[in-house]
Protein backbone atom coordinates (compact mmCIF):
# COMPACT_ATOMS: atom_id res chain seq x y z
CA UNK A 1 0.00 0.00 0.00
CA UNK A 2 2.56 2.61 0.71
CA UNK A 3 3.66 2.59 -2.98
CA UNK A 4 0.63 2.87 -4.24
CA UNK A 5 1.18 6.39 -4.99
CA UNK A 6 -1.12 7.35 -8.22
CA UNK A 7 -4.38 5.89 -6.39
CA UNK A 8 -6.43 8.47 -3.97
CA UNK A 9 -7.05 5.29 -1.45
CA UNK A 10 -10.54 5.42 -0.32
CA UNK A 11 -9.56 3.66 3.05
CA UNK A 12 -6.18 4.93 3.88
CA UNK A 13 -5.69 5.44 7.57
CA UNK A 14 -2.80 2.90 7.62
CA UNK A 15 0.39 4.61 9.32
CA UNK A 16 2.11 1.23 9.67
CA UNK A 17 3.47 -1.02 6.86
CA UNK A 18 2.14 -3.97 6.47
CA UNK A 19 3.75 -6.33 4.81
CA UNK A 20 7.34 -7.23 4.86
CA UNK A 21 8.77 -5.62 2.04
CA UNK A 22 10.73 -7.16 -0.69
CA UNK A 23 14.25 -6.34 -0.86
CA UNK A 24 15.39 -4.97 -3.91
CA UNK A 25 18.94 -5.26 -5.64
CA UNK A 26 20.95 -2.43 -3.51
CA UNK A 27 19.02 -2.83 -0.31
CA UNK A 28 19.09 -4.09 2.84
CA UNK A 29 17.28 -4.65 6.03
CA UNK A 30 17.87 -1.45 8.67
CA UNK A 31 15.80 -3.13 11.32
CA UNK A 32 14.26 -6.26 12.28
CA UNK A 33 10.78 -6.27 14.79
CA UNK A 34 9.58 -9.53 15.72
CA UNK A 35 8.56 -10.92 12.61
CA UNK A 36 8.73 -8.42 10.38
CA UNK A 37 11.69 -6.31 8.93
CA UNK A 38 12.12 -2.35 8.24
CA UNK A 39 13.75 -2.06 4.36
CA UNK A 40 16.51 0.49 4.00
CA UNK A 41 14.51 2.17 1.10
CA UNK A 42 11.43 2.42 3.67
CA UNK A 43 13.71 4.88 5.97
CA UNK A 44 14.78 7.16 2.67
CA UNK A 45 11.16 7.19 1.52
CA UNK A 46 10.14 8.22 5.21
CA UNK A 47 13.03 10.51 5.78
CA UNK A 48 12.11 12.27 2.43
CA UNK A 49 7.99 12.96 3.63
CA UNK A 50 9.57 13.76 7.12
CA UNK A 51 11.81 16.46 5.00
CA UNK A 52 9.13 18.16 2.62
CA UNK A 53 6.87 18.18 5.85
CA UNK A 54 9.15 20.06 8.04
CA UNK A 55 9.43 22.33 4.55
CA UNK A 56 5.85 23.14 4.32
CA UNK A 57 5.62 23.89 7.97
CA UNK A 58 8.32 26.62 7.06
CA UNK A 59 10.83 24.70 9.89
CA UNK A 60 14.65 25.35 9.66
CA UNK A 61 15.47 21.94 8.17
CA UNK A 62 16.30 19.07 10.22
CA UNK A 63 20.06 17.22 10.25
CA UNK A 64 19.32 14.29 7.22
CA UNK A 65 21.55 11.86 10.09
CA UNK A 66 18.80 13.17 12.94
CA UNK A 67 16.06 13.15 10.37
CA UNK A 68 16.75 9.64 9.44
CA UNK A 69 16.98 8.21 12.69
CA UNK A 70 13.49 9.93 13.44
CA UNK A 71 12.26 8.04 10.66
CA UNK A 72 13.54 4.65 11.14
CA UNK A 73 12.09 4.98 14.75
CA UNK A 74 9.18 5.60 13.18
CA UNK A 75 9.53 2.55 10.78
CA UNK A 76 10.11 0.66 14.12
CA UNK A 77 6.75 1.79 15.96
CA UNK A 78 5.18 1.31 12.95
CA UNK A 79 6.17 -2.22 12.75
CA UNK A 80 5.65 -2.96 15.89
CA UNK A 81 1.67 -1.84 16.29
CA UNK A 82 0.88 -3.93 13.41
CA UNK A 83 2.78 -6.68 14.21
CA UNK A 84 0.93 -6.98 17.51
CA UNK A 85 -2.17 -6.47 16.03
CA UNK A 86 -1.56 -9.66 13.44
CA UNK A 87 -1.30 -11.65 16.95
CA UNK A 88 -3.82 -9.88 18.84
CA UNK A 89 -6.21 -8.25 17.01
CA UNK A 90 -9.69 -9.92 15.44
CA UNK A 91 -9.52 -11.52 12.20
CA UNK A 92 -10.58 -10.03 9.04
CA UNK A 93 -12.62 -12.71 7.34
CA UNK A 94 -12.40 -13.26 3.23
CA UNK A 95 -16.22 -11.67 2.58
CA UNK A 96 -15.21 -8.46 4.63
CA UNK A 97 -12.21 -7.93 2.89
CA UNK A 98 -13.68 -8.15 -0.35
CA UNK A 99 -16.45 -5.32 0.33
CA UNK A 100 -13.61 -3.36 1.78
CA UNK A 101 -11.59 -4.36 -1.29
CA UNK A 102 -14.86 -3.34 -3.60
CA UNK A 103 -14.90 0.10 -1.87
CA UNK A 104 -11.49 1.35 -2.49
CA UNK A 105 -12.22 0.60 -6.06
CA UNK A 106 -15.57 2.49 -6.10
CA UNK A 107 -14.79 5.29 -4.53
CA UNK A 108 -11.79 5.86 -6.94
CA UNK A 109 -14.31 5.23 -9.79
CA UNK A 110 -12.82 2.03 -10.98
CA UNK A 111 -13.96 -1.26 -11.69
CA UNK A 112 -12.29 -4.16 -9.96
CA UNK A 113 -10.31 -4.91 -13.13
CA UNK A 114 -9.07 -1.27 -13.74
CA UNK A 115 -8.04 -1.93 -9.83
CA UNK A 116 -5.87 -4.44 -10.64
CA UNK A 117 -4.38 -3.31 -13.48
CA UNK A 118 -3.52 -0.14 -11.79
CA UNK A 119 -1.59 -1.95 -9.27
CA UNK A 120 0.21 -3.98 -11.58
CA UNK A 121 1.50 -0.89 -13.61
CA UNK A 122 2.66 0.64 -9.91
CA UNK A 123 4.28 -2.73 -9.31
CA UNK A 124 2.05 -3.48 -6.12
CA UNK A 125 0.86 -7.02 -5.81
CA UNK A 126 -2.74 -7.73 -5.87
CA UNK A 127 -2.55 -9.95 -2.90
CA UNK A 128 -0.27 -7.75 -1.13
CA UNK A 129 -2.83 -4.68 -1.19
CA UNK A 130 -5.48 -6.75 0.33
CA UNK A 131 -2.82 -7.88 3.14
CA UNK A 132 -2.13 -4.74 3.53
CA UNK A 133 -5.67 -3.41 4.04
CA UNK A 134 -6.22 -6.61 6.12
CA UNK A 135 -3.27 -5.24 8.55
CA UNK A 136 -5.02 -1.61 8.56
CA UNK A 137 -8.41 -2.75 9.31
CA UNK A 138 -6.91 -5.17 12.13
CA UNK A 139 -4.86 -2.53 13.54
CA UNK A 140 -7.26 0.17 14.21
CA UNK A 141 -9.89 -2.14 15.96
CA UNK A 142 -6.93 -3.67 18.02
CA UNK A 143 -5.86 0.07 18.86
CA UNK A 144 -9.62 1.00 19.72
CA UNK A 145 -10.18 -1.86 22.09
CA UNK A 146 -6.75 -1.30 23.87
CA UNK A 147 -6.49 1.75 24.52
CA UNK A 148 -10.19 1.91 25.60
CA UNK A 149 -9.74 -0.77 28.20
CA UNK A 150 -6.55 1.72 29.13
CA UNK A 151 -8.65 4.82 30.50
CA UNK A 152 -9.73 4.39 34.21
CA UNK A 153 -12.53 6.65 35.03
CA UNK A 154 -13.89 7.14 38.62
CA UNK A 155 -16.98 8.11 40.32
CA UNK A 156 -14.79 11.03 41.85
CA UNK A 157 -13.27 11.88 38.54
CA UNK A 158 -17.22 12.42 37.41
CA UNK A 159 -18.60 13.97 40.25
CA UNK A 160 -15.58 16.93 40.03
CA UNK A 161 -16.22 17.07 36.13
CA UNK A 162 -19.85 17.93 36.38
CA UNK A 163 -19.26 19.91 39.99
CA UNK A 164 -16.57 22.51 37.13
CA UNK A 165 -19.34 22.35 34.47
CA UNK A 166 -22.54 23.54 36.85
CA UNK A 167 -19.73 26.11 38.26
CA UNK A 168 -19.10 27.34 34.53
CA UNK A 169 -22.71 27.27 33.57
CA UNK A 170 -23.63 29.41 36.51
CA UNK A 171 -21.26 31.92 35.74
CA UNK A 172 -21.08 32.34 32.26
CA UNK A 173 -24.71 31.27 31.01
CA UNK A 174 -24.50 31.33 27.05
CA UNK A 175 -22.52 33.76 24.64
CA UNK A 176 -22.76 34.53 21.24
CA UNK A 177 -19.28 35.26 20.44
CA UNK A 178 -17.81 37.03 16.96
CA UNK A 179 -14.43 36.76 16.37
CA UNK A 180 -12.03 37.63 13.86
CA UNK A 181 -9.24 34.36 13.36
CA UNK A 182 -5.56 35.08 11.86
CA UNK A 183 -4.39 31.63 11.89
CA UNK A 184 -0.52 30.67 12.62
CA UNK A 185 0.53 27.39 10.98
CA UNK A 186 2.09 24.74 13.08
CA UNK A 187 5.82 25.18 13.75
CA UNK A 188 5.71 28.89 11.71
CA UNK A 189 9.19 30.20 11.83
CA UNK A 190 9.13 33.74 13.99
CA UNK A 191 8.75 35.77 10.96
CA UNK A 192 5.64 34.12 10.03
CA UNK A 193 4.09 34.62 13.41
CA UNK A 194 5.30 38.32 13.93
CA UNK A 195 3.60 38.99 10.46
CA UNK A 196 0.29 37.35 11.13
CA UNK A 197 0.95 38.87 14.92
CA UNK A 198 0.88 42.71 12.69
CA UNK A 199 -1.78 41.26 10.44
CA UNK A 200 -4.30 40.86 13.90
CA UNK A 201 -2.95 44.62 15.41
CA UNK A 202 -4.07 46.30 12.33
CA UNK A 203 -7.14 45.08 12.06
CA UNK A 204 -7.68 45.27 16.11
CA UNK A 205 -6.93 48.75 15.57
CA UNK A 206 -9.35 49.26 12.34
CA UNK A 207 -12.28 48.31 15.12
CA UNK A 208 -11.22 50.29 17.97
CA UNK A 209 -10.98 53.47 15.52
CA UNK A 210 -14.80 52.49 14.82
CA UNK A 211 -15.01 50.13 11.91
CA UNK A 212 -17.85 47.70 12.09
CA UNK A 213 -16.67 44.66 13.45
CA UNK A 214 -18.50 42.13 10.87
CA UNK A 215 -16.98 44.43 7.85
CA UNK A 216 -13.46 43.66 9.11
CA UNK A 217 -14.31 39.54 10.02
CA UNK A 218 -15.43 39.32 6.68
CA UNK A 219 -12.27 40.47 4.60
CA UNK A 220 -9.48 39.64 7.52
CA UNK A 221 -11.19 36.82 9.10
CA UNK A 222 -10.10 33.18 8.05
CA UNK A 223 -12.59 31.12 9.93
CA UNK A 224 -15.77 29.26 8.79
CA UNK A 225 -17.88 32.39 9.97
CA UNK A 226 -16.17 34.96 8.43
CA UNK A 227 -19.66 35.28 5.75
CA UNK A 228 -21.28 36.24 8.87
CA UNK A 229 -19.26 38.69 10.26
CA UNK A 230 -17.18 36.21 12.13
CA UNK A 231 -20.33 35.63 14.44
CA UNK A 232 -19.93 32.31 16.24
CA UNK A 233 -23.81 31.91 17.56
CA UNK A 234 -25.06 31.59 21.25
CA UNK A 235 -22.96 29.26 23.15
CA UNK A 236 -23.11 27.78 26.84
CA UNK A 237 -19.56 28.91 28.06
CA UNK A 238 -18.39 25.86 28.93
CA UNK A 239 -18.89 24.59 25.16
CA UNK A 240 -16.18 27.96 23.93
CA UNK A 241 -12.55 27.41 24.45
CA UNK A 242 -11.38 28.18 28.16
CA UNK A 243 -9.22 31.21 26.57
CA UNK A 244 -12.46 32.69 24.90
CA UNK A 245 -14.34 32.89 28.03
CA UNK A 246 -11.85 34.31 30.44
CA UNK A 247 -11.20 36.94 28.31
CA UNK A 248 -14.45 38.14 27.88
CA UNK A 249 -15.99 37.47 31.61
CA UNK A 250 -15.70 41.29 32.31
CA UNK A 251 -17.56 42.46 28.96
CA UNK A 252 -20.92 43.57 28.45
CA UNK A 253 -22.61 42.51 25.04
CA UNK A 254 -20.89 44.94 22.54
CA UNK A 255 -17.81 44.98 23.60
CA UNK A 256 -14.43 44.02 22.47
CA UNK A 257 -11.53 42.47 23.79
CA UNK A 258 -8.93 45.14 23.74
CA UNK A 259 -5.80 42.67 23.01
CA UNK A 260 -5.07 40.18 21.02
CA UNK A 261 -5.59 36.38 22.28
CA UNK A 262 -3.05 34.04 21.15
CA UNK A 263 -4.10 30.13 21.00
CA UNK A 264 -3.05 27.33 19.07
CA UNK A 265 -4.83 27.97 15.98
CA UNK A 266 -3.30 32.22 15.62
CA UNK A 267 -4.71 35.45 17.25
CA UNK A 268 -7.81 36.41 17.66
CA UNK A 269 -10.22 39.35 18.32
CA UNK A 270 -13.25 38.92 20.16
CA UNK A 271 -16.73 40.83 20.60
CA UNK A 272 -19.65 39.73 22.82
CA UNK A 273 -22.53 40.05 20.98
CA UNK A 274 -24.74 38.61 22.77
CA UNK A 275 -25.17 37.05 27.10
CA UNK A 276 -28.03 35.03 28.08
CA UNK A 277 -28.75 33.82 31.40
CA UNK A 278 -27.40 30.56 32.99
CA UNK A 279 -28.11 27.49 31.41
CA UNK A 280 -29.49 24.38 33.79
CA UNK A 281 -26.84 21.53 33.93
CA UNK A 282 -30.37 18.83 33.09
CA UNK A 283 -30.39 20.75 30.26
CA UNK A 284 -28.34 19.72 27.33
CA UNK A 285 -27.74 20.87 24.13
CA UNK A 286 -27.86 18.19 20.85
CA UNK A 287 -26.56 18.74 17.57
CA UNK A 288 -27.71 16.61 14.25
CA UNK A 289 -24.90 17.06 12.30
CA UNK A 290 -23.12 14.83 8.84
CA UNK A 291 -19.65 14.89 7.98
CA UNK A 292 -17.03 13.60 5.14
CA UNK A 293 -14.00 11.84 6.63
CA UNK A 294 -10.65 11.53 4.60
CA UNK A 295 -7.97 8.99 6.38
CA UNK A 296 -4.68 10.50 5.77
CA UNK A 297 -2.18 8.14 4.64
CA UNK A 298 1.32 8.50 2.67
CA UNK A 299 -0.78 8.23 -0.77
CA UNK A 300 -3.48 10.99 1.07
CA UNK A 301 -1.17 13.23 2.93
CA UNK A 302 -3.18 15.58 5.93
CA UNK A 303 -2.97 18.76 3.15
CA UNK A 304 -4.16 16.64 0.14
CA UNK A 305 -7.25 15.79 2.05
CA UNK A 306 -7.82 19.29 3.64
CA UNK A 307 -7.31 20.11 0.14
CA UNK A 308 -9.89 18.26 -1.85
CA UNK A 309 -12.29 18.56 1.43
CA UNK A 310 -12.00 22.59 0.53
CA UNK A 311 -13.22 21.72 -3.16
CA UNK A 312 -15.78 19.74 -2.33
CA UNK A 313 -17.08 22.46 0.45
CA UNK A 314 -16.72 25.24 -2.83
CA UNK A 315 -19.02 22.36 -5.18
CA UNK A 316 -21.85 22.09 -2.15
CA UNK A 317 -21.60 25.79 -1.39
CA UNK A 318 -22.34 26.61 -5.16
CA UNK A 319 -24.97 24.20 -5.39
CA UNK A 320 -23.07 21.97 -8.09
CA UNK A 321 -23.19 19.27 -5.73
CA UNK A 322 -25.05 17.45 -2.71
CA UNK A 323 -23.44 17.31 0.52
CA UNK A 324 -25.15 13.50 1.25
CA UNK A 325 -23.88 12.65 -2.34
CA UNK A 326 -20.17 13.45 -1.89
CA UNK A 327 -20.52 12.08 1.61
CA UNK A 328 -21.89 8.42 0.09
CA UNK A 329 -18.85 8.51 -2.71
CA UNK A 330 -15.98 9.56 -0.81
CA UNK A 331 -16.42 9.62 3.29
CA UNK A 332 -14.03 6.72 5.05
CA UNK A 333 -16.73 6.06 7.58
CA UNK A 334 -19.88 4.06 8.70
CA UNK A 335 -22.21 6.88 7.90
CA UNK A 336 -21.05 6.92 4.25
CA UNK A 337 -24.00 5.12 3.20
CA UNK A 338 -26.55 7.78 5.35
CA UNK A 339 -24.61 10.61 2.91
CA UNK A 340 -22.67 11.36 6.56
CA UNK A 341 -25.62 11.95 8.76
CA UNK A 342 -24.53 11.17 12.63
CA UNK A 343 -27.45 11.49 13.85
CA UNK A 344 -28.37 13.75 17.19
CA UNK A 345 -25.20 13.69 19.60
CA UNK A 346 -24.55 15.53 22.65
CA UNK A 347 -21.53 17.63 24.57
CA UNK A 348 -18.86 14.83 25.01
CA UNK A 349 -19.83 12.55 21.49
CA UNK A 350 -17.42 13.23 19.71
CA UNK A 351 -13.70 13.82 19.80
CA UNK A 352 -12.83 17.40 21.02
CA UNK A 353 -11.22 19.06 18.10
CA UNK A 354 -14.84 17.56 15.73
CA UNK A 355 -16.93 19.26 18.42
CA UNK A 356 -15.34 22.49 18.80
CA UNK A 357 -15.79 23.19 15.40
CA UNK A 358 -19.38 21.31 15.16
CA UNK A 359 -20.19 23.91 17.89
CA UNK A 360 -18.76 27.05 15.99
CA UNK A 361 -21.41 26.59 12.89
CA UNK A 362 -24.31 28.15 12.48
CA UNK A 363 -27.10 26.06 11.18
CA UNK A 364 -26.39 24.89 7.76
CA UNK A 365 -22.81 26.03 8.27
CA UNK A 366 -20.04 23.86 6.84
CA UNK A 367 -16.99 23.56 8.58
CA UNK A 368 -13.09 24.28 6.74
CA UNK A 369 -11.58 21.18 7.04
CA UNK A 370 -10.89 19.76 10.71
CA UNK A 371 -8.28 17.72 11.69
CA UNK A 372 -8.62 14.84 14.50
CA UNK A 373 -7.40 11.75 15.27
CA UNK A 374 -9.91 10.28 12.61
CA UNK A 375 -8.81 11.60 9.84
CA UNK A 376 -9.54 15.04 8.03
CA UNK A 377 -13.64 16.09 8.73
CA UNK A 378 -16.11 18.66 6.36
CA UNK A 379 -18.86 19.02 8.56
CA UNK A 380 -22.22 20.34 8.30
CA UNK A 381 -25.12 21.13 11.26
CA UNK A 382 -28.20 20.31 10.62
CA UNK A 383 -30.40 20.90 13.53
CA UNK A 384 -30.12 21.82 17.19
CA UNK A 385 -32.32 21.49 20.11
CA UNK A 386 -32.15 21.47 24.08
CA UNK A 387 -33.27 18.48 26.18
CA UNK A 388 -33.83 17.55 29.60
CA UNK A 389 -30.87 15.40 30.93
CA UNK A 390 -31.34 12.76 33.42
CA UNK A 391 -28.24 12.41 35.96
CA UNK A 392 -27.49 8.92 34.58
CA UNK A 393 -26.66 10.25 30.98
CA UNK A 394 -24.90 13.10 32.31
CA UNK A 395 -22.97 10.65 34.16
CA UNK A 396 -22.38 9.09 31.04
CA UNK A 397 -21.85 12.25 29.17
CA UNK A 398 -19.01 12.95 31.68
CA UNK A 399 -17.37 9.66 31.72
CA UNK A 400 -17.02 9.59 27.58
CA UNK A 401 -15.74 13.75 27.69
CA UNK A 402 -12.67 12.25 30.52
CA UNK A 403 -12.10 9.11 28.02
CA UNK A 404 -11.16 11.77 25.21
CA UNK A 405 -8.84 13.77 27.33
CA UNK A 406 -7.23 10.54 28.93
CA UNK A 407 -6.91 9.26 25.29
CA UNK A 408 -4.12 10.27 24.07
CA UNK A 409 -1.76 9.49 27.26
CA UNK A 410 -3.31 6.38 27.24
CA UNK A 411 -2.22 5.79 23.72
CA UNK A 412 1.31 7.01 23.92
CA UNK A 413 1.82 4.58 26.91
CA UNK A 414 0.50 1.71 25.43
CA UNK A 415 2.89 2.41 22.44
CA UNK A 416 5.61 2.91 24.45
CA UNK A 417 4.56 -0.78 25.86
CA UNK A 418 4.29 -2.62 22.83
CA UNK A 419 8.04 -0.78 21.79
CA UNK A 420 9.39 -2.02 25.44
CA UNK A 421 8.10 -5.59 24.77
CA UNK A 422 9.27 -5.98 21.01
CA UNK A 423 11.81 -7.88 19.82
CA UNK A 424 13.57 -4.58 17.56
CA UNK A 425 17.22 -5.43 16.26
CA UNK A 426 18.64 -2.04 14.57
CA UNK A 427 21.15 -2.95 11.35
CA UNK A 428 21.59 0.55 10.61
CA UNK A 429 24.29 2.43 11.81
CA UNK A 430 22.61 6.04 12.35
CA UNK A 431 24.72 8.29 14.51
Amino acid sequence: MHRFVPLVLALAALHVSAQTPTLQPGDYIAAVVNQDVVAASEVVQRTEKLRQEARQRGEVMPETAGLRKQALEALIEDRVLVTYARENGSKIDEAELDRVVANVAAQNKLTMAQLRERLRADGTDYKSFRENLRDQMMTERVREREVQGRIKITDAEIDAYLDKKRAALEQGGQINLAQVLVPVPDGAPASVVEERRARAEAALARIKGGEDFGKVAREVSEDSNKARGGEIGMRPADRLPDIFVAAVKDLKSGQVVPQLLRSGAGFHILKVVERQGAASLTQSMQTHARHILLRPSAQLTAEVAARRLAEYKRQIETGQAKFEQIAKANSEDGSAEAGGDLGWMGAGGFVPEFEEAMNALPLNGISAPVMSRFGVHLIQVLERRTVEVEMKQLRDQARAALREQKYDEAYQEWVKDLRTKAFVEVREWLD
